[in-house]
Formats: structure tokens, C-alpha cells, sequence
């Protein structure tokens, strides 16, 4: 093999074990083929990529030379800090780093274990939990009793969530239980709003973020990618819907039907503590780097002011437009000024704007004979995630994230 055919065979093997990297850990399919083209380009490389959520496809070469390669990709969750060692990876083979050395680096950061530990993960599980029944509107009682849940589900997800044969089951079981210690919290300490502590505790597996993502991804074109994310979304709903109603269902029949309450209203100031509390929980959550928590402060911020002068302007739905808007842009100027993946600080900060609630209550109420709410749910929930996805895109056109830069070498 002549020296121009093994530079040639090393580039190709960084660029696939970069996009099976960068796609495990969360880029969308407009964001890798973006990346990955970039990449391209600067190893003269001429390549074509195809994403969709288990799957990329890569061809390089033109003519007789032409090479498709397939790559079975099972998604790993969003990890942050990966994300930024992965691209920073990606701008120093970009700057010169042998494309072999890069592999190698590769292989090193989908090796390494996850950030945090397994009791922090769960810790955080709790808070966030605790800090979306606040943002939901519930009271003491409904946070406490969110936050007990959230800390269930955590515990259960060390125990089946790494395990393939169980991982399967994890959102049905974990929604049941959920249901279940609502409704026996409802009776134990009343007066308690269900409802409300169910979805605080669950919020972390509602897939309000990847139905944003999967708008996103079929207003950029990526309409096979974008279709069957979306498929996957409507499927992890109805599971959740169903084992909510399972838990609900089996504690009705040991404590009896519990009745609808009214939470009672906290002090505005408890939202405040919340937006401190909550970027760390989702900073955790989402494994990325501690220097990087205050800038998910900020974007938590920026989404939330953002939400509420978009309510106040345009009504709950179009304002998410806002919201999104602010922290994209918000990621985007984050990106220019660190040199660093605009999703650290975007991320955390959509998930105060994802429709995911909306959803979980729309099928709620379609599975209560409520077929009414149901619809109007279904609809509000549909219009914020174009909100949130025409937002991302008008965020890009006033302030671009910044091209591929060369990065030093640091070892």
C-alpha cells in the first residue's frame, strides 16, 4: 500500500470512528453531516453522509473508488463533556494531528468511564425532579413527592437502565412506579396533586428534547432521520402513558380514587432557587464539565426570560419561539467565544421549553376518555416543538455558530 493510500485509509477510519462518537453522544443528523463534511474537507477527503438515530451511513471517493461503509450506531445518551473532547479532537486533526492519532484519541474518550458517578447521578435525578414540579406549578407536597420519585427512578435506572435485557422494559416500569407512589403519596399526605408529582418525577425520561430535535431535523431536510426519530418519540409516550396508567390503576385499587386537588401556590422567589438549583441537576444529568455549569446557569437563564417575554408577547405556544431563539443564540455566541460545542450550554436550556408535559398530558387525557384535552394537548404540544425548532433555525441565521478552527495540540 503506497504512503498516499495509507494516509488516505487513516482519514477515512478517523472520520468513521468520529461520527459513530459524535452520533452516540447526541449531535442530531444536521449537526454531524455538518461536522463531518467539515472534516472532510480539511483531509481532502470527498465524503457523503447519510444519519439516522441507529444508523450512519458514510461513502468516500468518486468513481471506481468509491466506498459506502455502514455503521450500526445504538444512541448512548446526550454526555457533554465526550461532545467537547470529541470536537476538540475533531479541530486537531483539522489543525494537522495524524489522523491515526486522532483515531486513537477517539477510542480513548468512547473508552473512558462517565464523568460522574452513579449516587451523584442519582442525586441529581432527585433535584431535577423536584426543581420541574416547581416549574410546573407545584406546592411543597408536590415537590417532595416529585423528588421521591425522581430518587426511585434513579435507583432503578442503576439497576436496568445499562442492562440490555432490561433497558427495554426501564420507561414502562419506571413510569408505573411513578403512577403508583403518586397516587399512595395522595392518600399517605394529602391534600397532594397526583398529577403533578407524577410528571416532576418523570420529566428526565419524557422525550419532550428528542421531539424538538426530530422537528429540527425535518425542517433542515433530514426527513428519513427526522420521521423516524419522531416515530421513536410517539412510541416512548404511549410506553410511559401506559405504565403511568398501570401504577395509577393498581394504586387506585389498593388506596382508592384519589381526588383532584389544587396545589398550593409557592412564593415567587421559589423559582429563583429552582433556576440555581436545576443547571447543576442538569449538568450531572447530561455529564458535562463542572467549568462548563455556569454557562448552563446562564442558558437556563436566557431560555427561561426568554419563555416568559415570549408568553407575555405572543401566548404560551408562539413564545417558545422566543425562548428557543434566546438560547440558541445564546450556545451560538458560547461557541464564537470558547471555541467549544454550542450544545453544552443549548441542551440543558431547551429542556425548560420541550413540550414534553404537554405530550404526557395529552395522552393522559385521551387514555381518561377526555378525548377533547387530549387533542388540544396533542396540538399545543405539536405547535411548541415547531416553536422551539423554527426558533434553533432562526437563531443559526442571526448568529452562525462559528466555522471549523484548527485547535492546539494539547496531548
Amino acid at each position: 500500500m503506497s504512503a498516499a493510500s495509507a494516509t488516505r485509509r487513516s482519514s477515512q477510519d478517523f472520520v468513521l470512528k468520529l461520527g459513530r462518537g459524535l452520533h452516540i453522544y447526541g449531535y442530531p443528523a444536521h449537526r454531524l453531516e455538518e461536522a463531518l463534511g467539515q472534516v472532510c474537507d480539511r483531509l481532502r477527503l470527498a465524503g457523503q453522509f447519510f444519519s439516522m438515530p441507529t444508523a450512519l451511513f458514510v461513502s468516500f471517493g468518486e468513481g471506481d473508488e468509491h466506498r459506502t461503509f455502514q455503521l450500526r450506531v445504538e444512541p448512548g445518551g446526550v454526555d457533554l463533556g465526550k461532545l467537547v473532547r470529541l470536537d476538540e479532537t475533531r479541530a486537531q486533526v483539522a489543525g494537522g494531528l495524524d489522523p491515526e492519532e486522532g483515531s486513537r484519541r477517539v477510542d480513548a474518550i468512547l473508552a473512558a468511564p462517565p464523568a460522574y458517578g452513579p449516587w451523584l447521578s442519582t442525586i441529581a435525578f432527585t433535584l431535577a425532579s423536584a426543581t420541574a414540579c416547581r416549574f410546573f406549578g407545584g406546592g411543597l407536597r408536590e415537590i417532595g413527592a416529585a423528588g421521591v420519585i425522581g430518587l426511585v427512578i434513579g435507583l432503578l435506572a442503576l439497576v436496568l437502565a445499562e442492562r440490555p435485557a432490561t433497558a427495554r422494559v426501564f420507561e414502562a416500569l419506571a413510569a408505573a412506579v411513578a403512577g403508583f407512589l403518586a397516587v399512595s403519596a395522595a392518600v399517605l399526605a394529602p391534600p397532594l396533586a397526583a398529577s403533578l408529582a407524577t410528571l416532576g418525577g418523570l420529566i428526565i425520561l419524557v422525550p419532550g428534547y428528542g421531539l424538538t430535535v426530530a422537528f429540527t431535523e425535518i425542517a433542515t431536510r433530514n426527513l428519513v432521520s427526522g420521521t423516524a426519530r419522531l416515530a421513536g418519540v410517539g412510541l416512548t409516550f404511549l410506553v410511559i402513558a401506559f405504565g403511568v396508567a398501570l401504577g395509577t390503576r393498581i394504586g387506585g385499587r389498593l388506596f382508592g380514587v384519589v381526588a383532584t386537588v389544587k396545589p398550593e401556590p409557592l412564593p415567587d422567589w421559589t423559582l429563583l432557587v429552582a433556576l440555581l438549583v436545576v443547571p447543576c441537576a442538569f449538568s450531572v444529568l447530561f455529564r458535562a464539565d463542572m467549568r462548563d455549569v455556569p454557562w448552563v446557569l446562564a442558558a437556563t437563564a436566557a431560555a427561561f426570560l426568554g419563555a416568559r417575554a415570549g408568553a407575555a408577547l405572543l401566548g404560551p405556544e408562539l413564545g417558545a419561539f422566543l425562548g428557543a431563539t434566546a438560547v440558541s443564540a445564546f450556545g451560538n455566541a458560547y461557541n464564537r467565544l470558547v471555541q467549544r460545542p454550542a450544545a453544552i450550554p443549548i441542551v440543558p436550556g431547551l429542556l425548560l421549553l420541550v413540550p414534553g408535559s404537554l405530550g404526557f398530558q395529552s395522552l393522559a387525557s385521551l387514555m381518561g376518555h377526555d378525548t377533547l384535552r387530549g387533542i388540544e394537548a396533542a396540538f399545543r404540544m405539536v405547535l411548541v416543538a415547531v416553536s422551539l425548532a423554527t426558533g434553533l433555525l432562526f437563531a443559526n441565521v442571526l448568529l452562525p455558530p462559528s466555522a471549523l478552527k484548527p485547535a492546539p495540540d494539547r496531548g
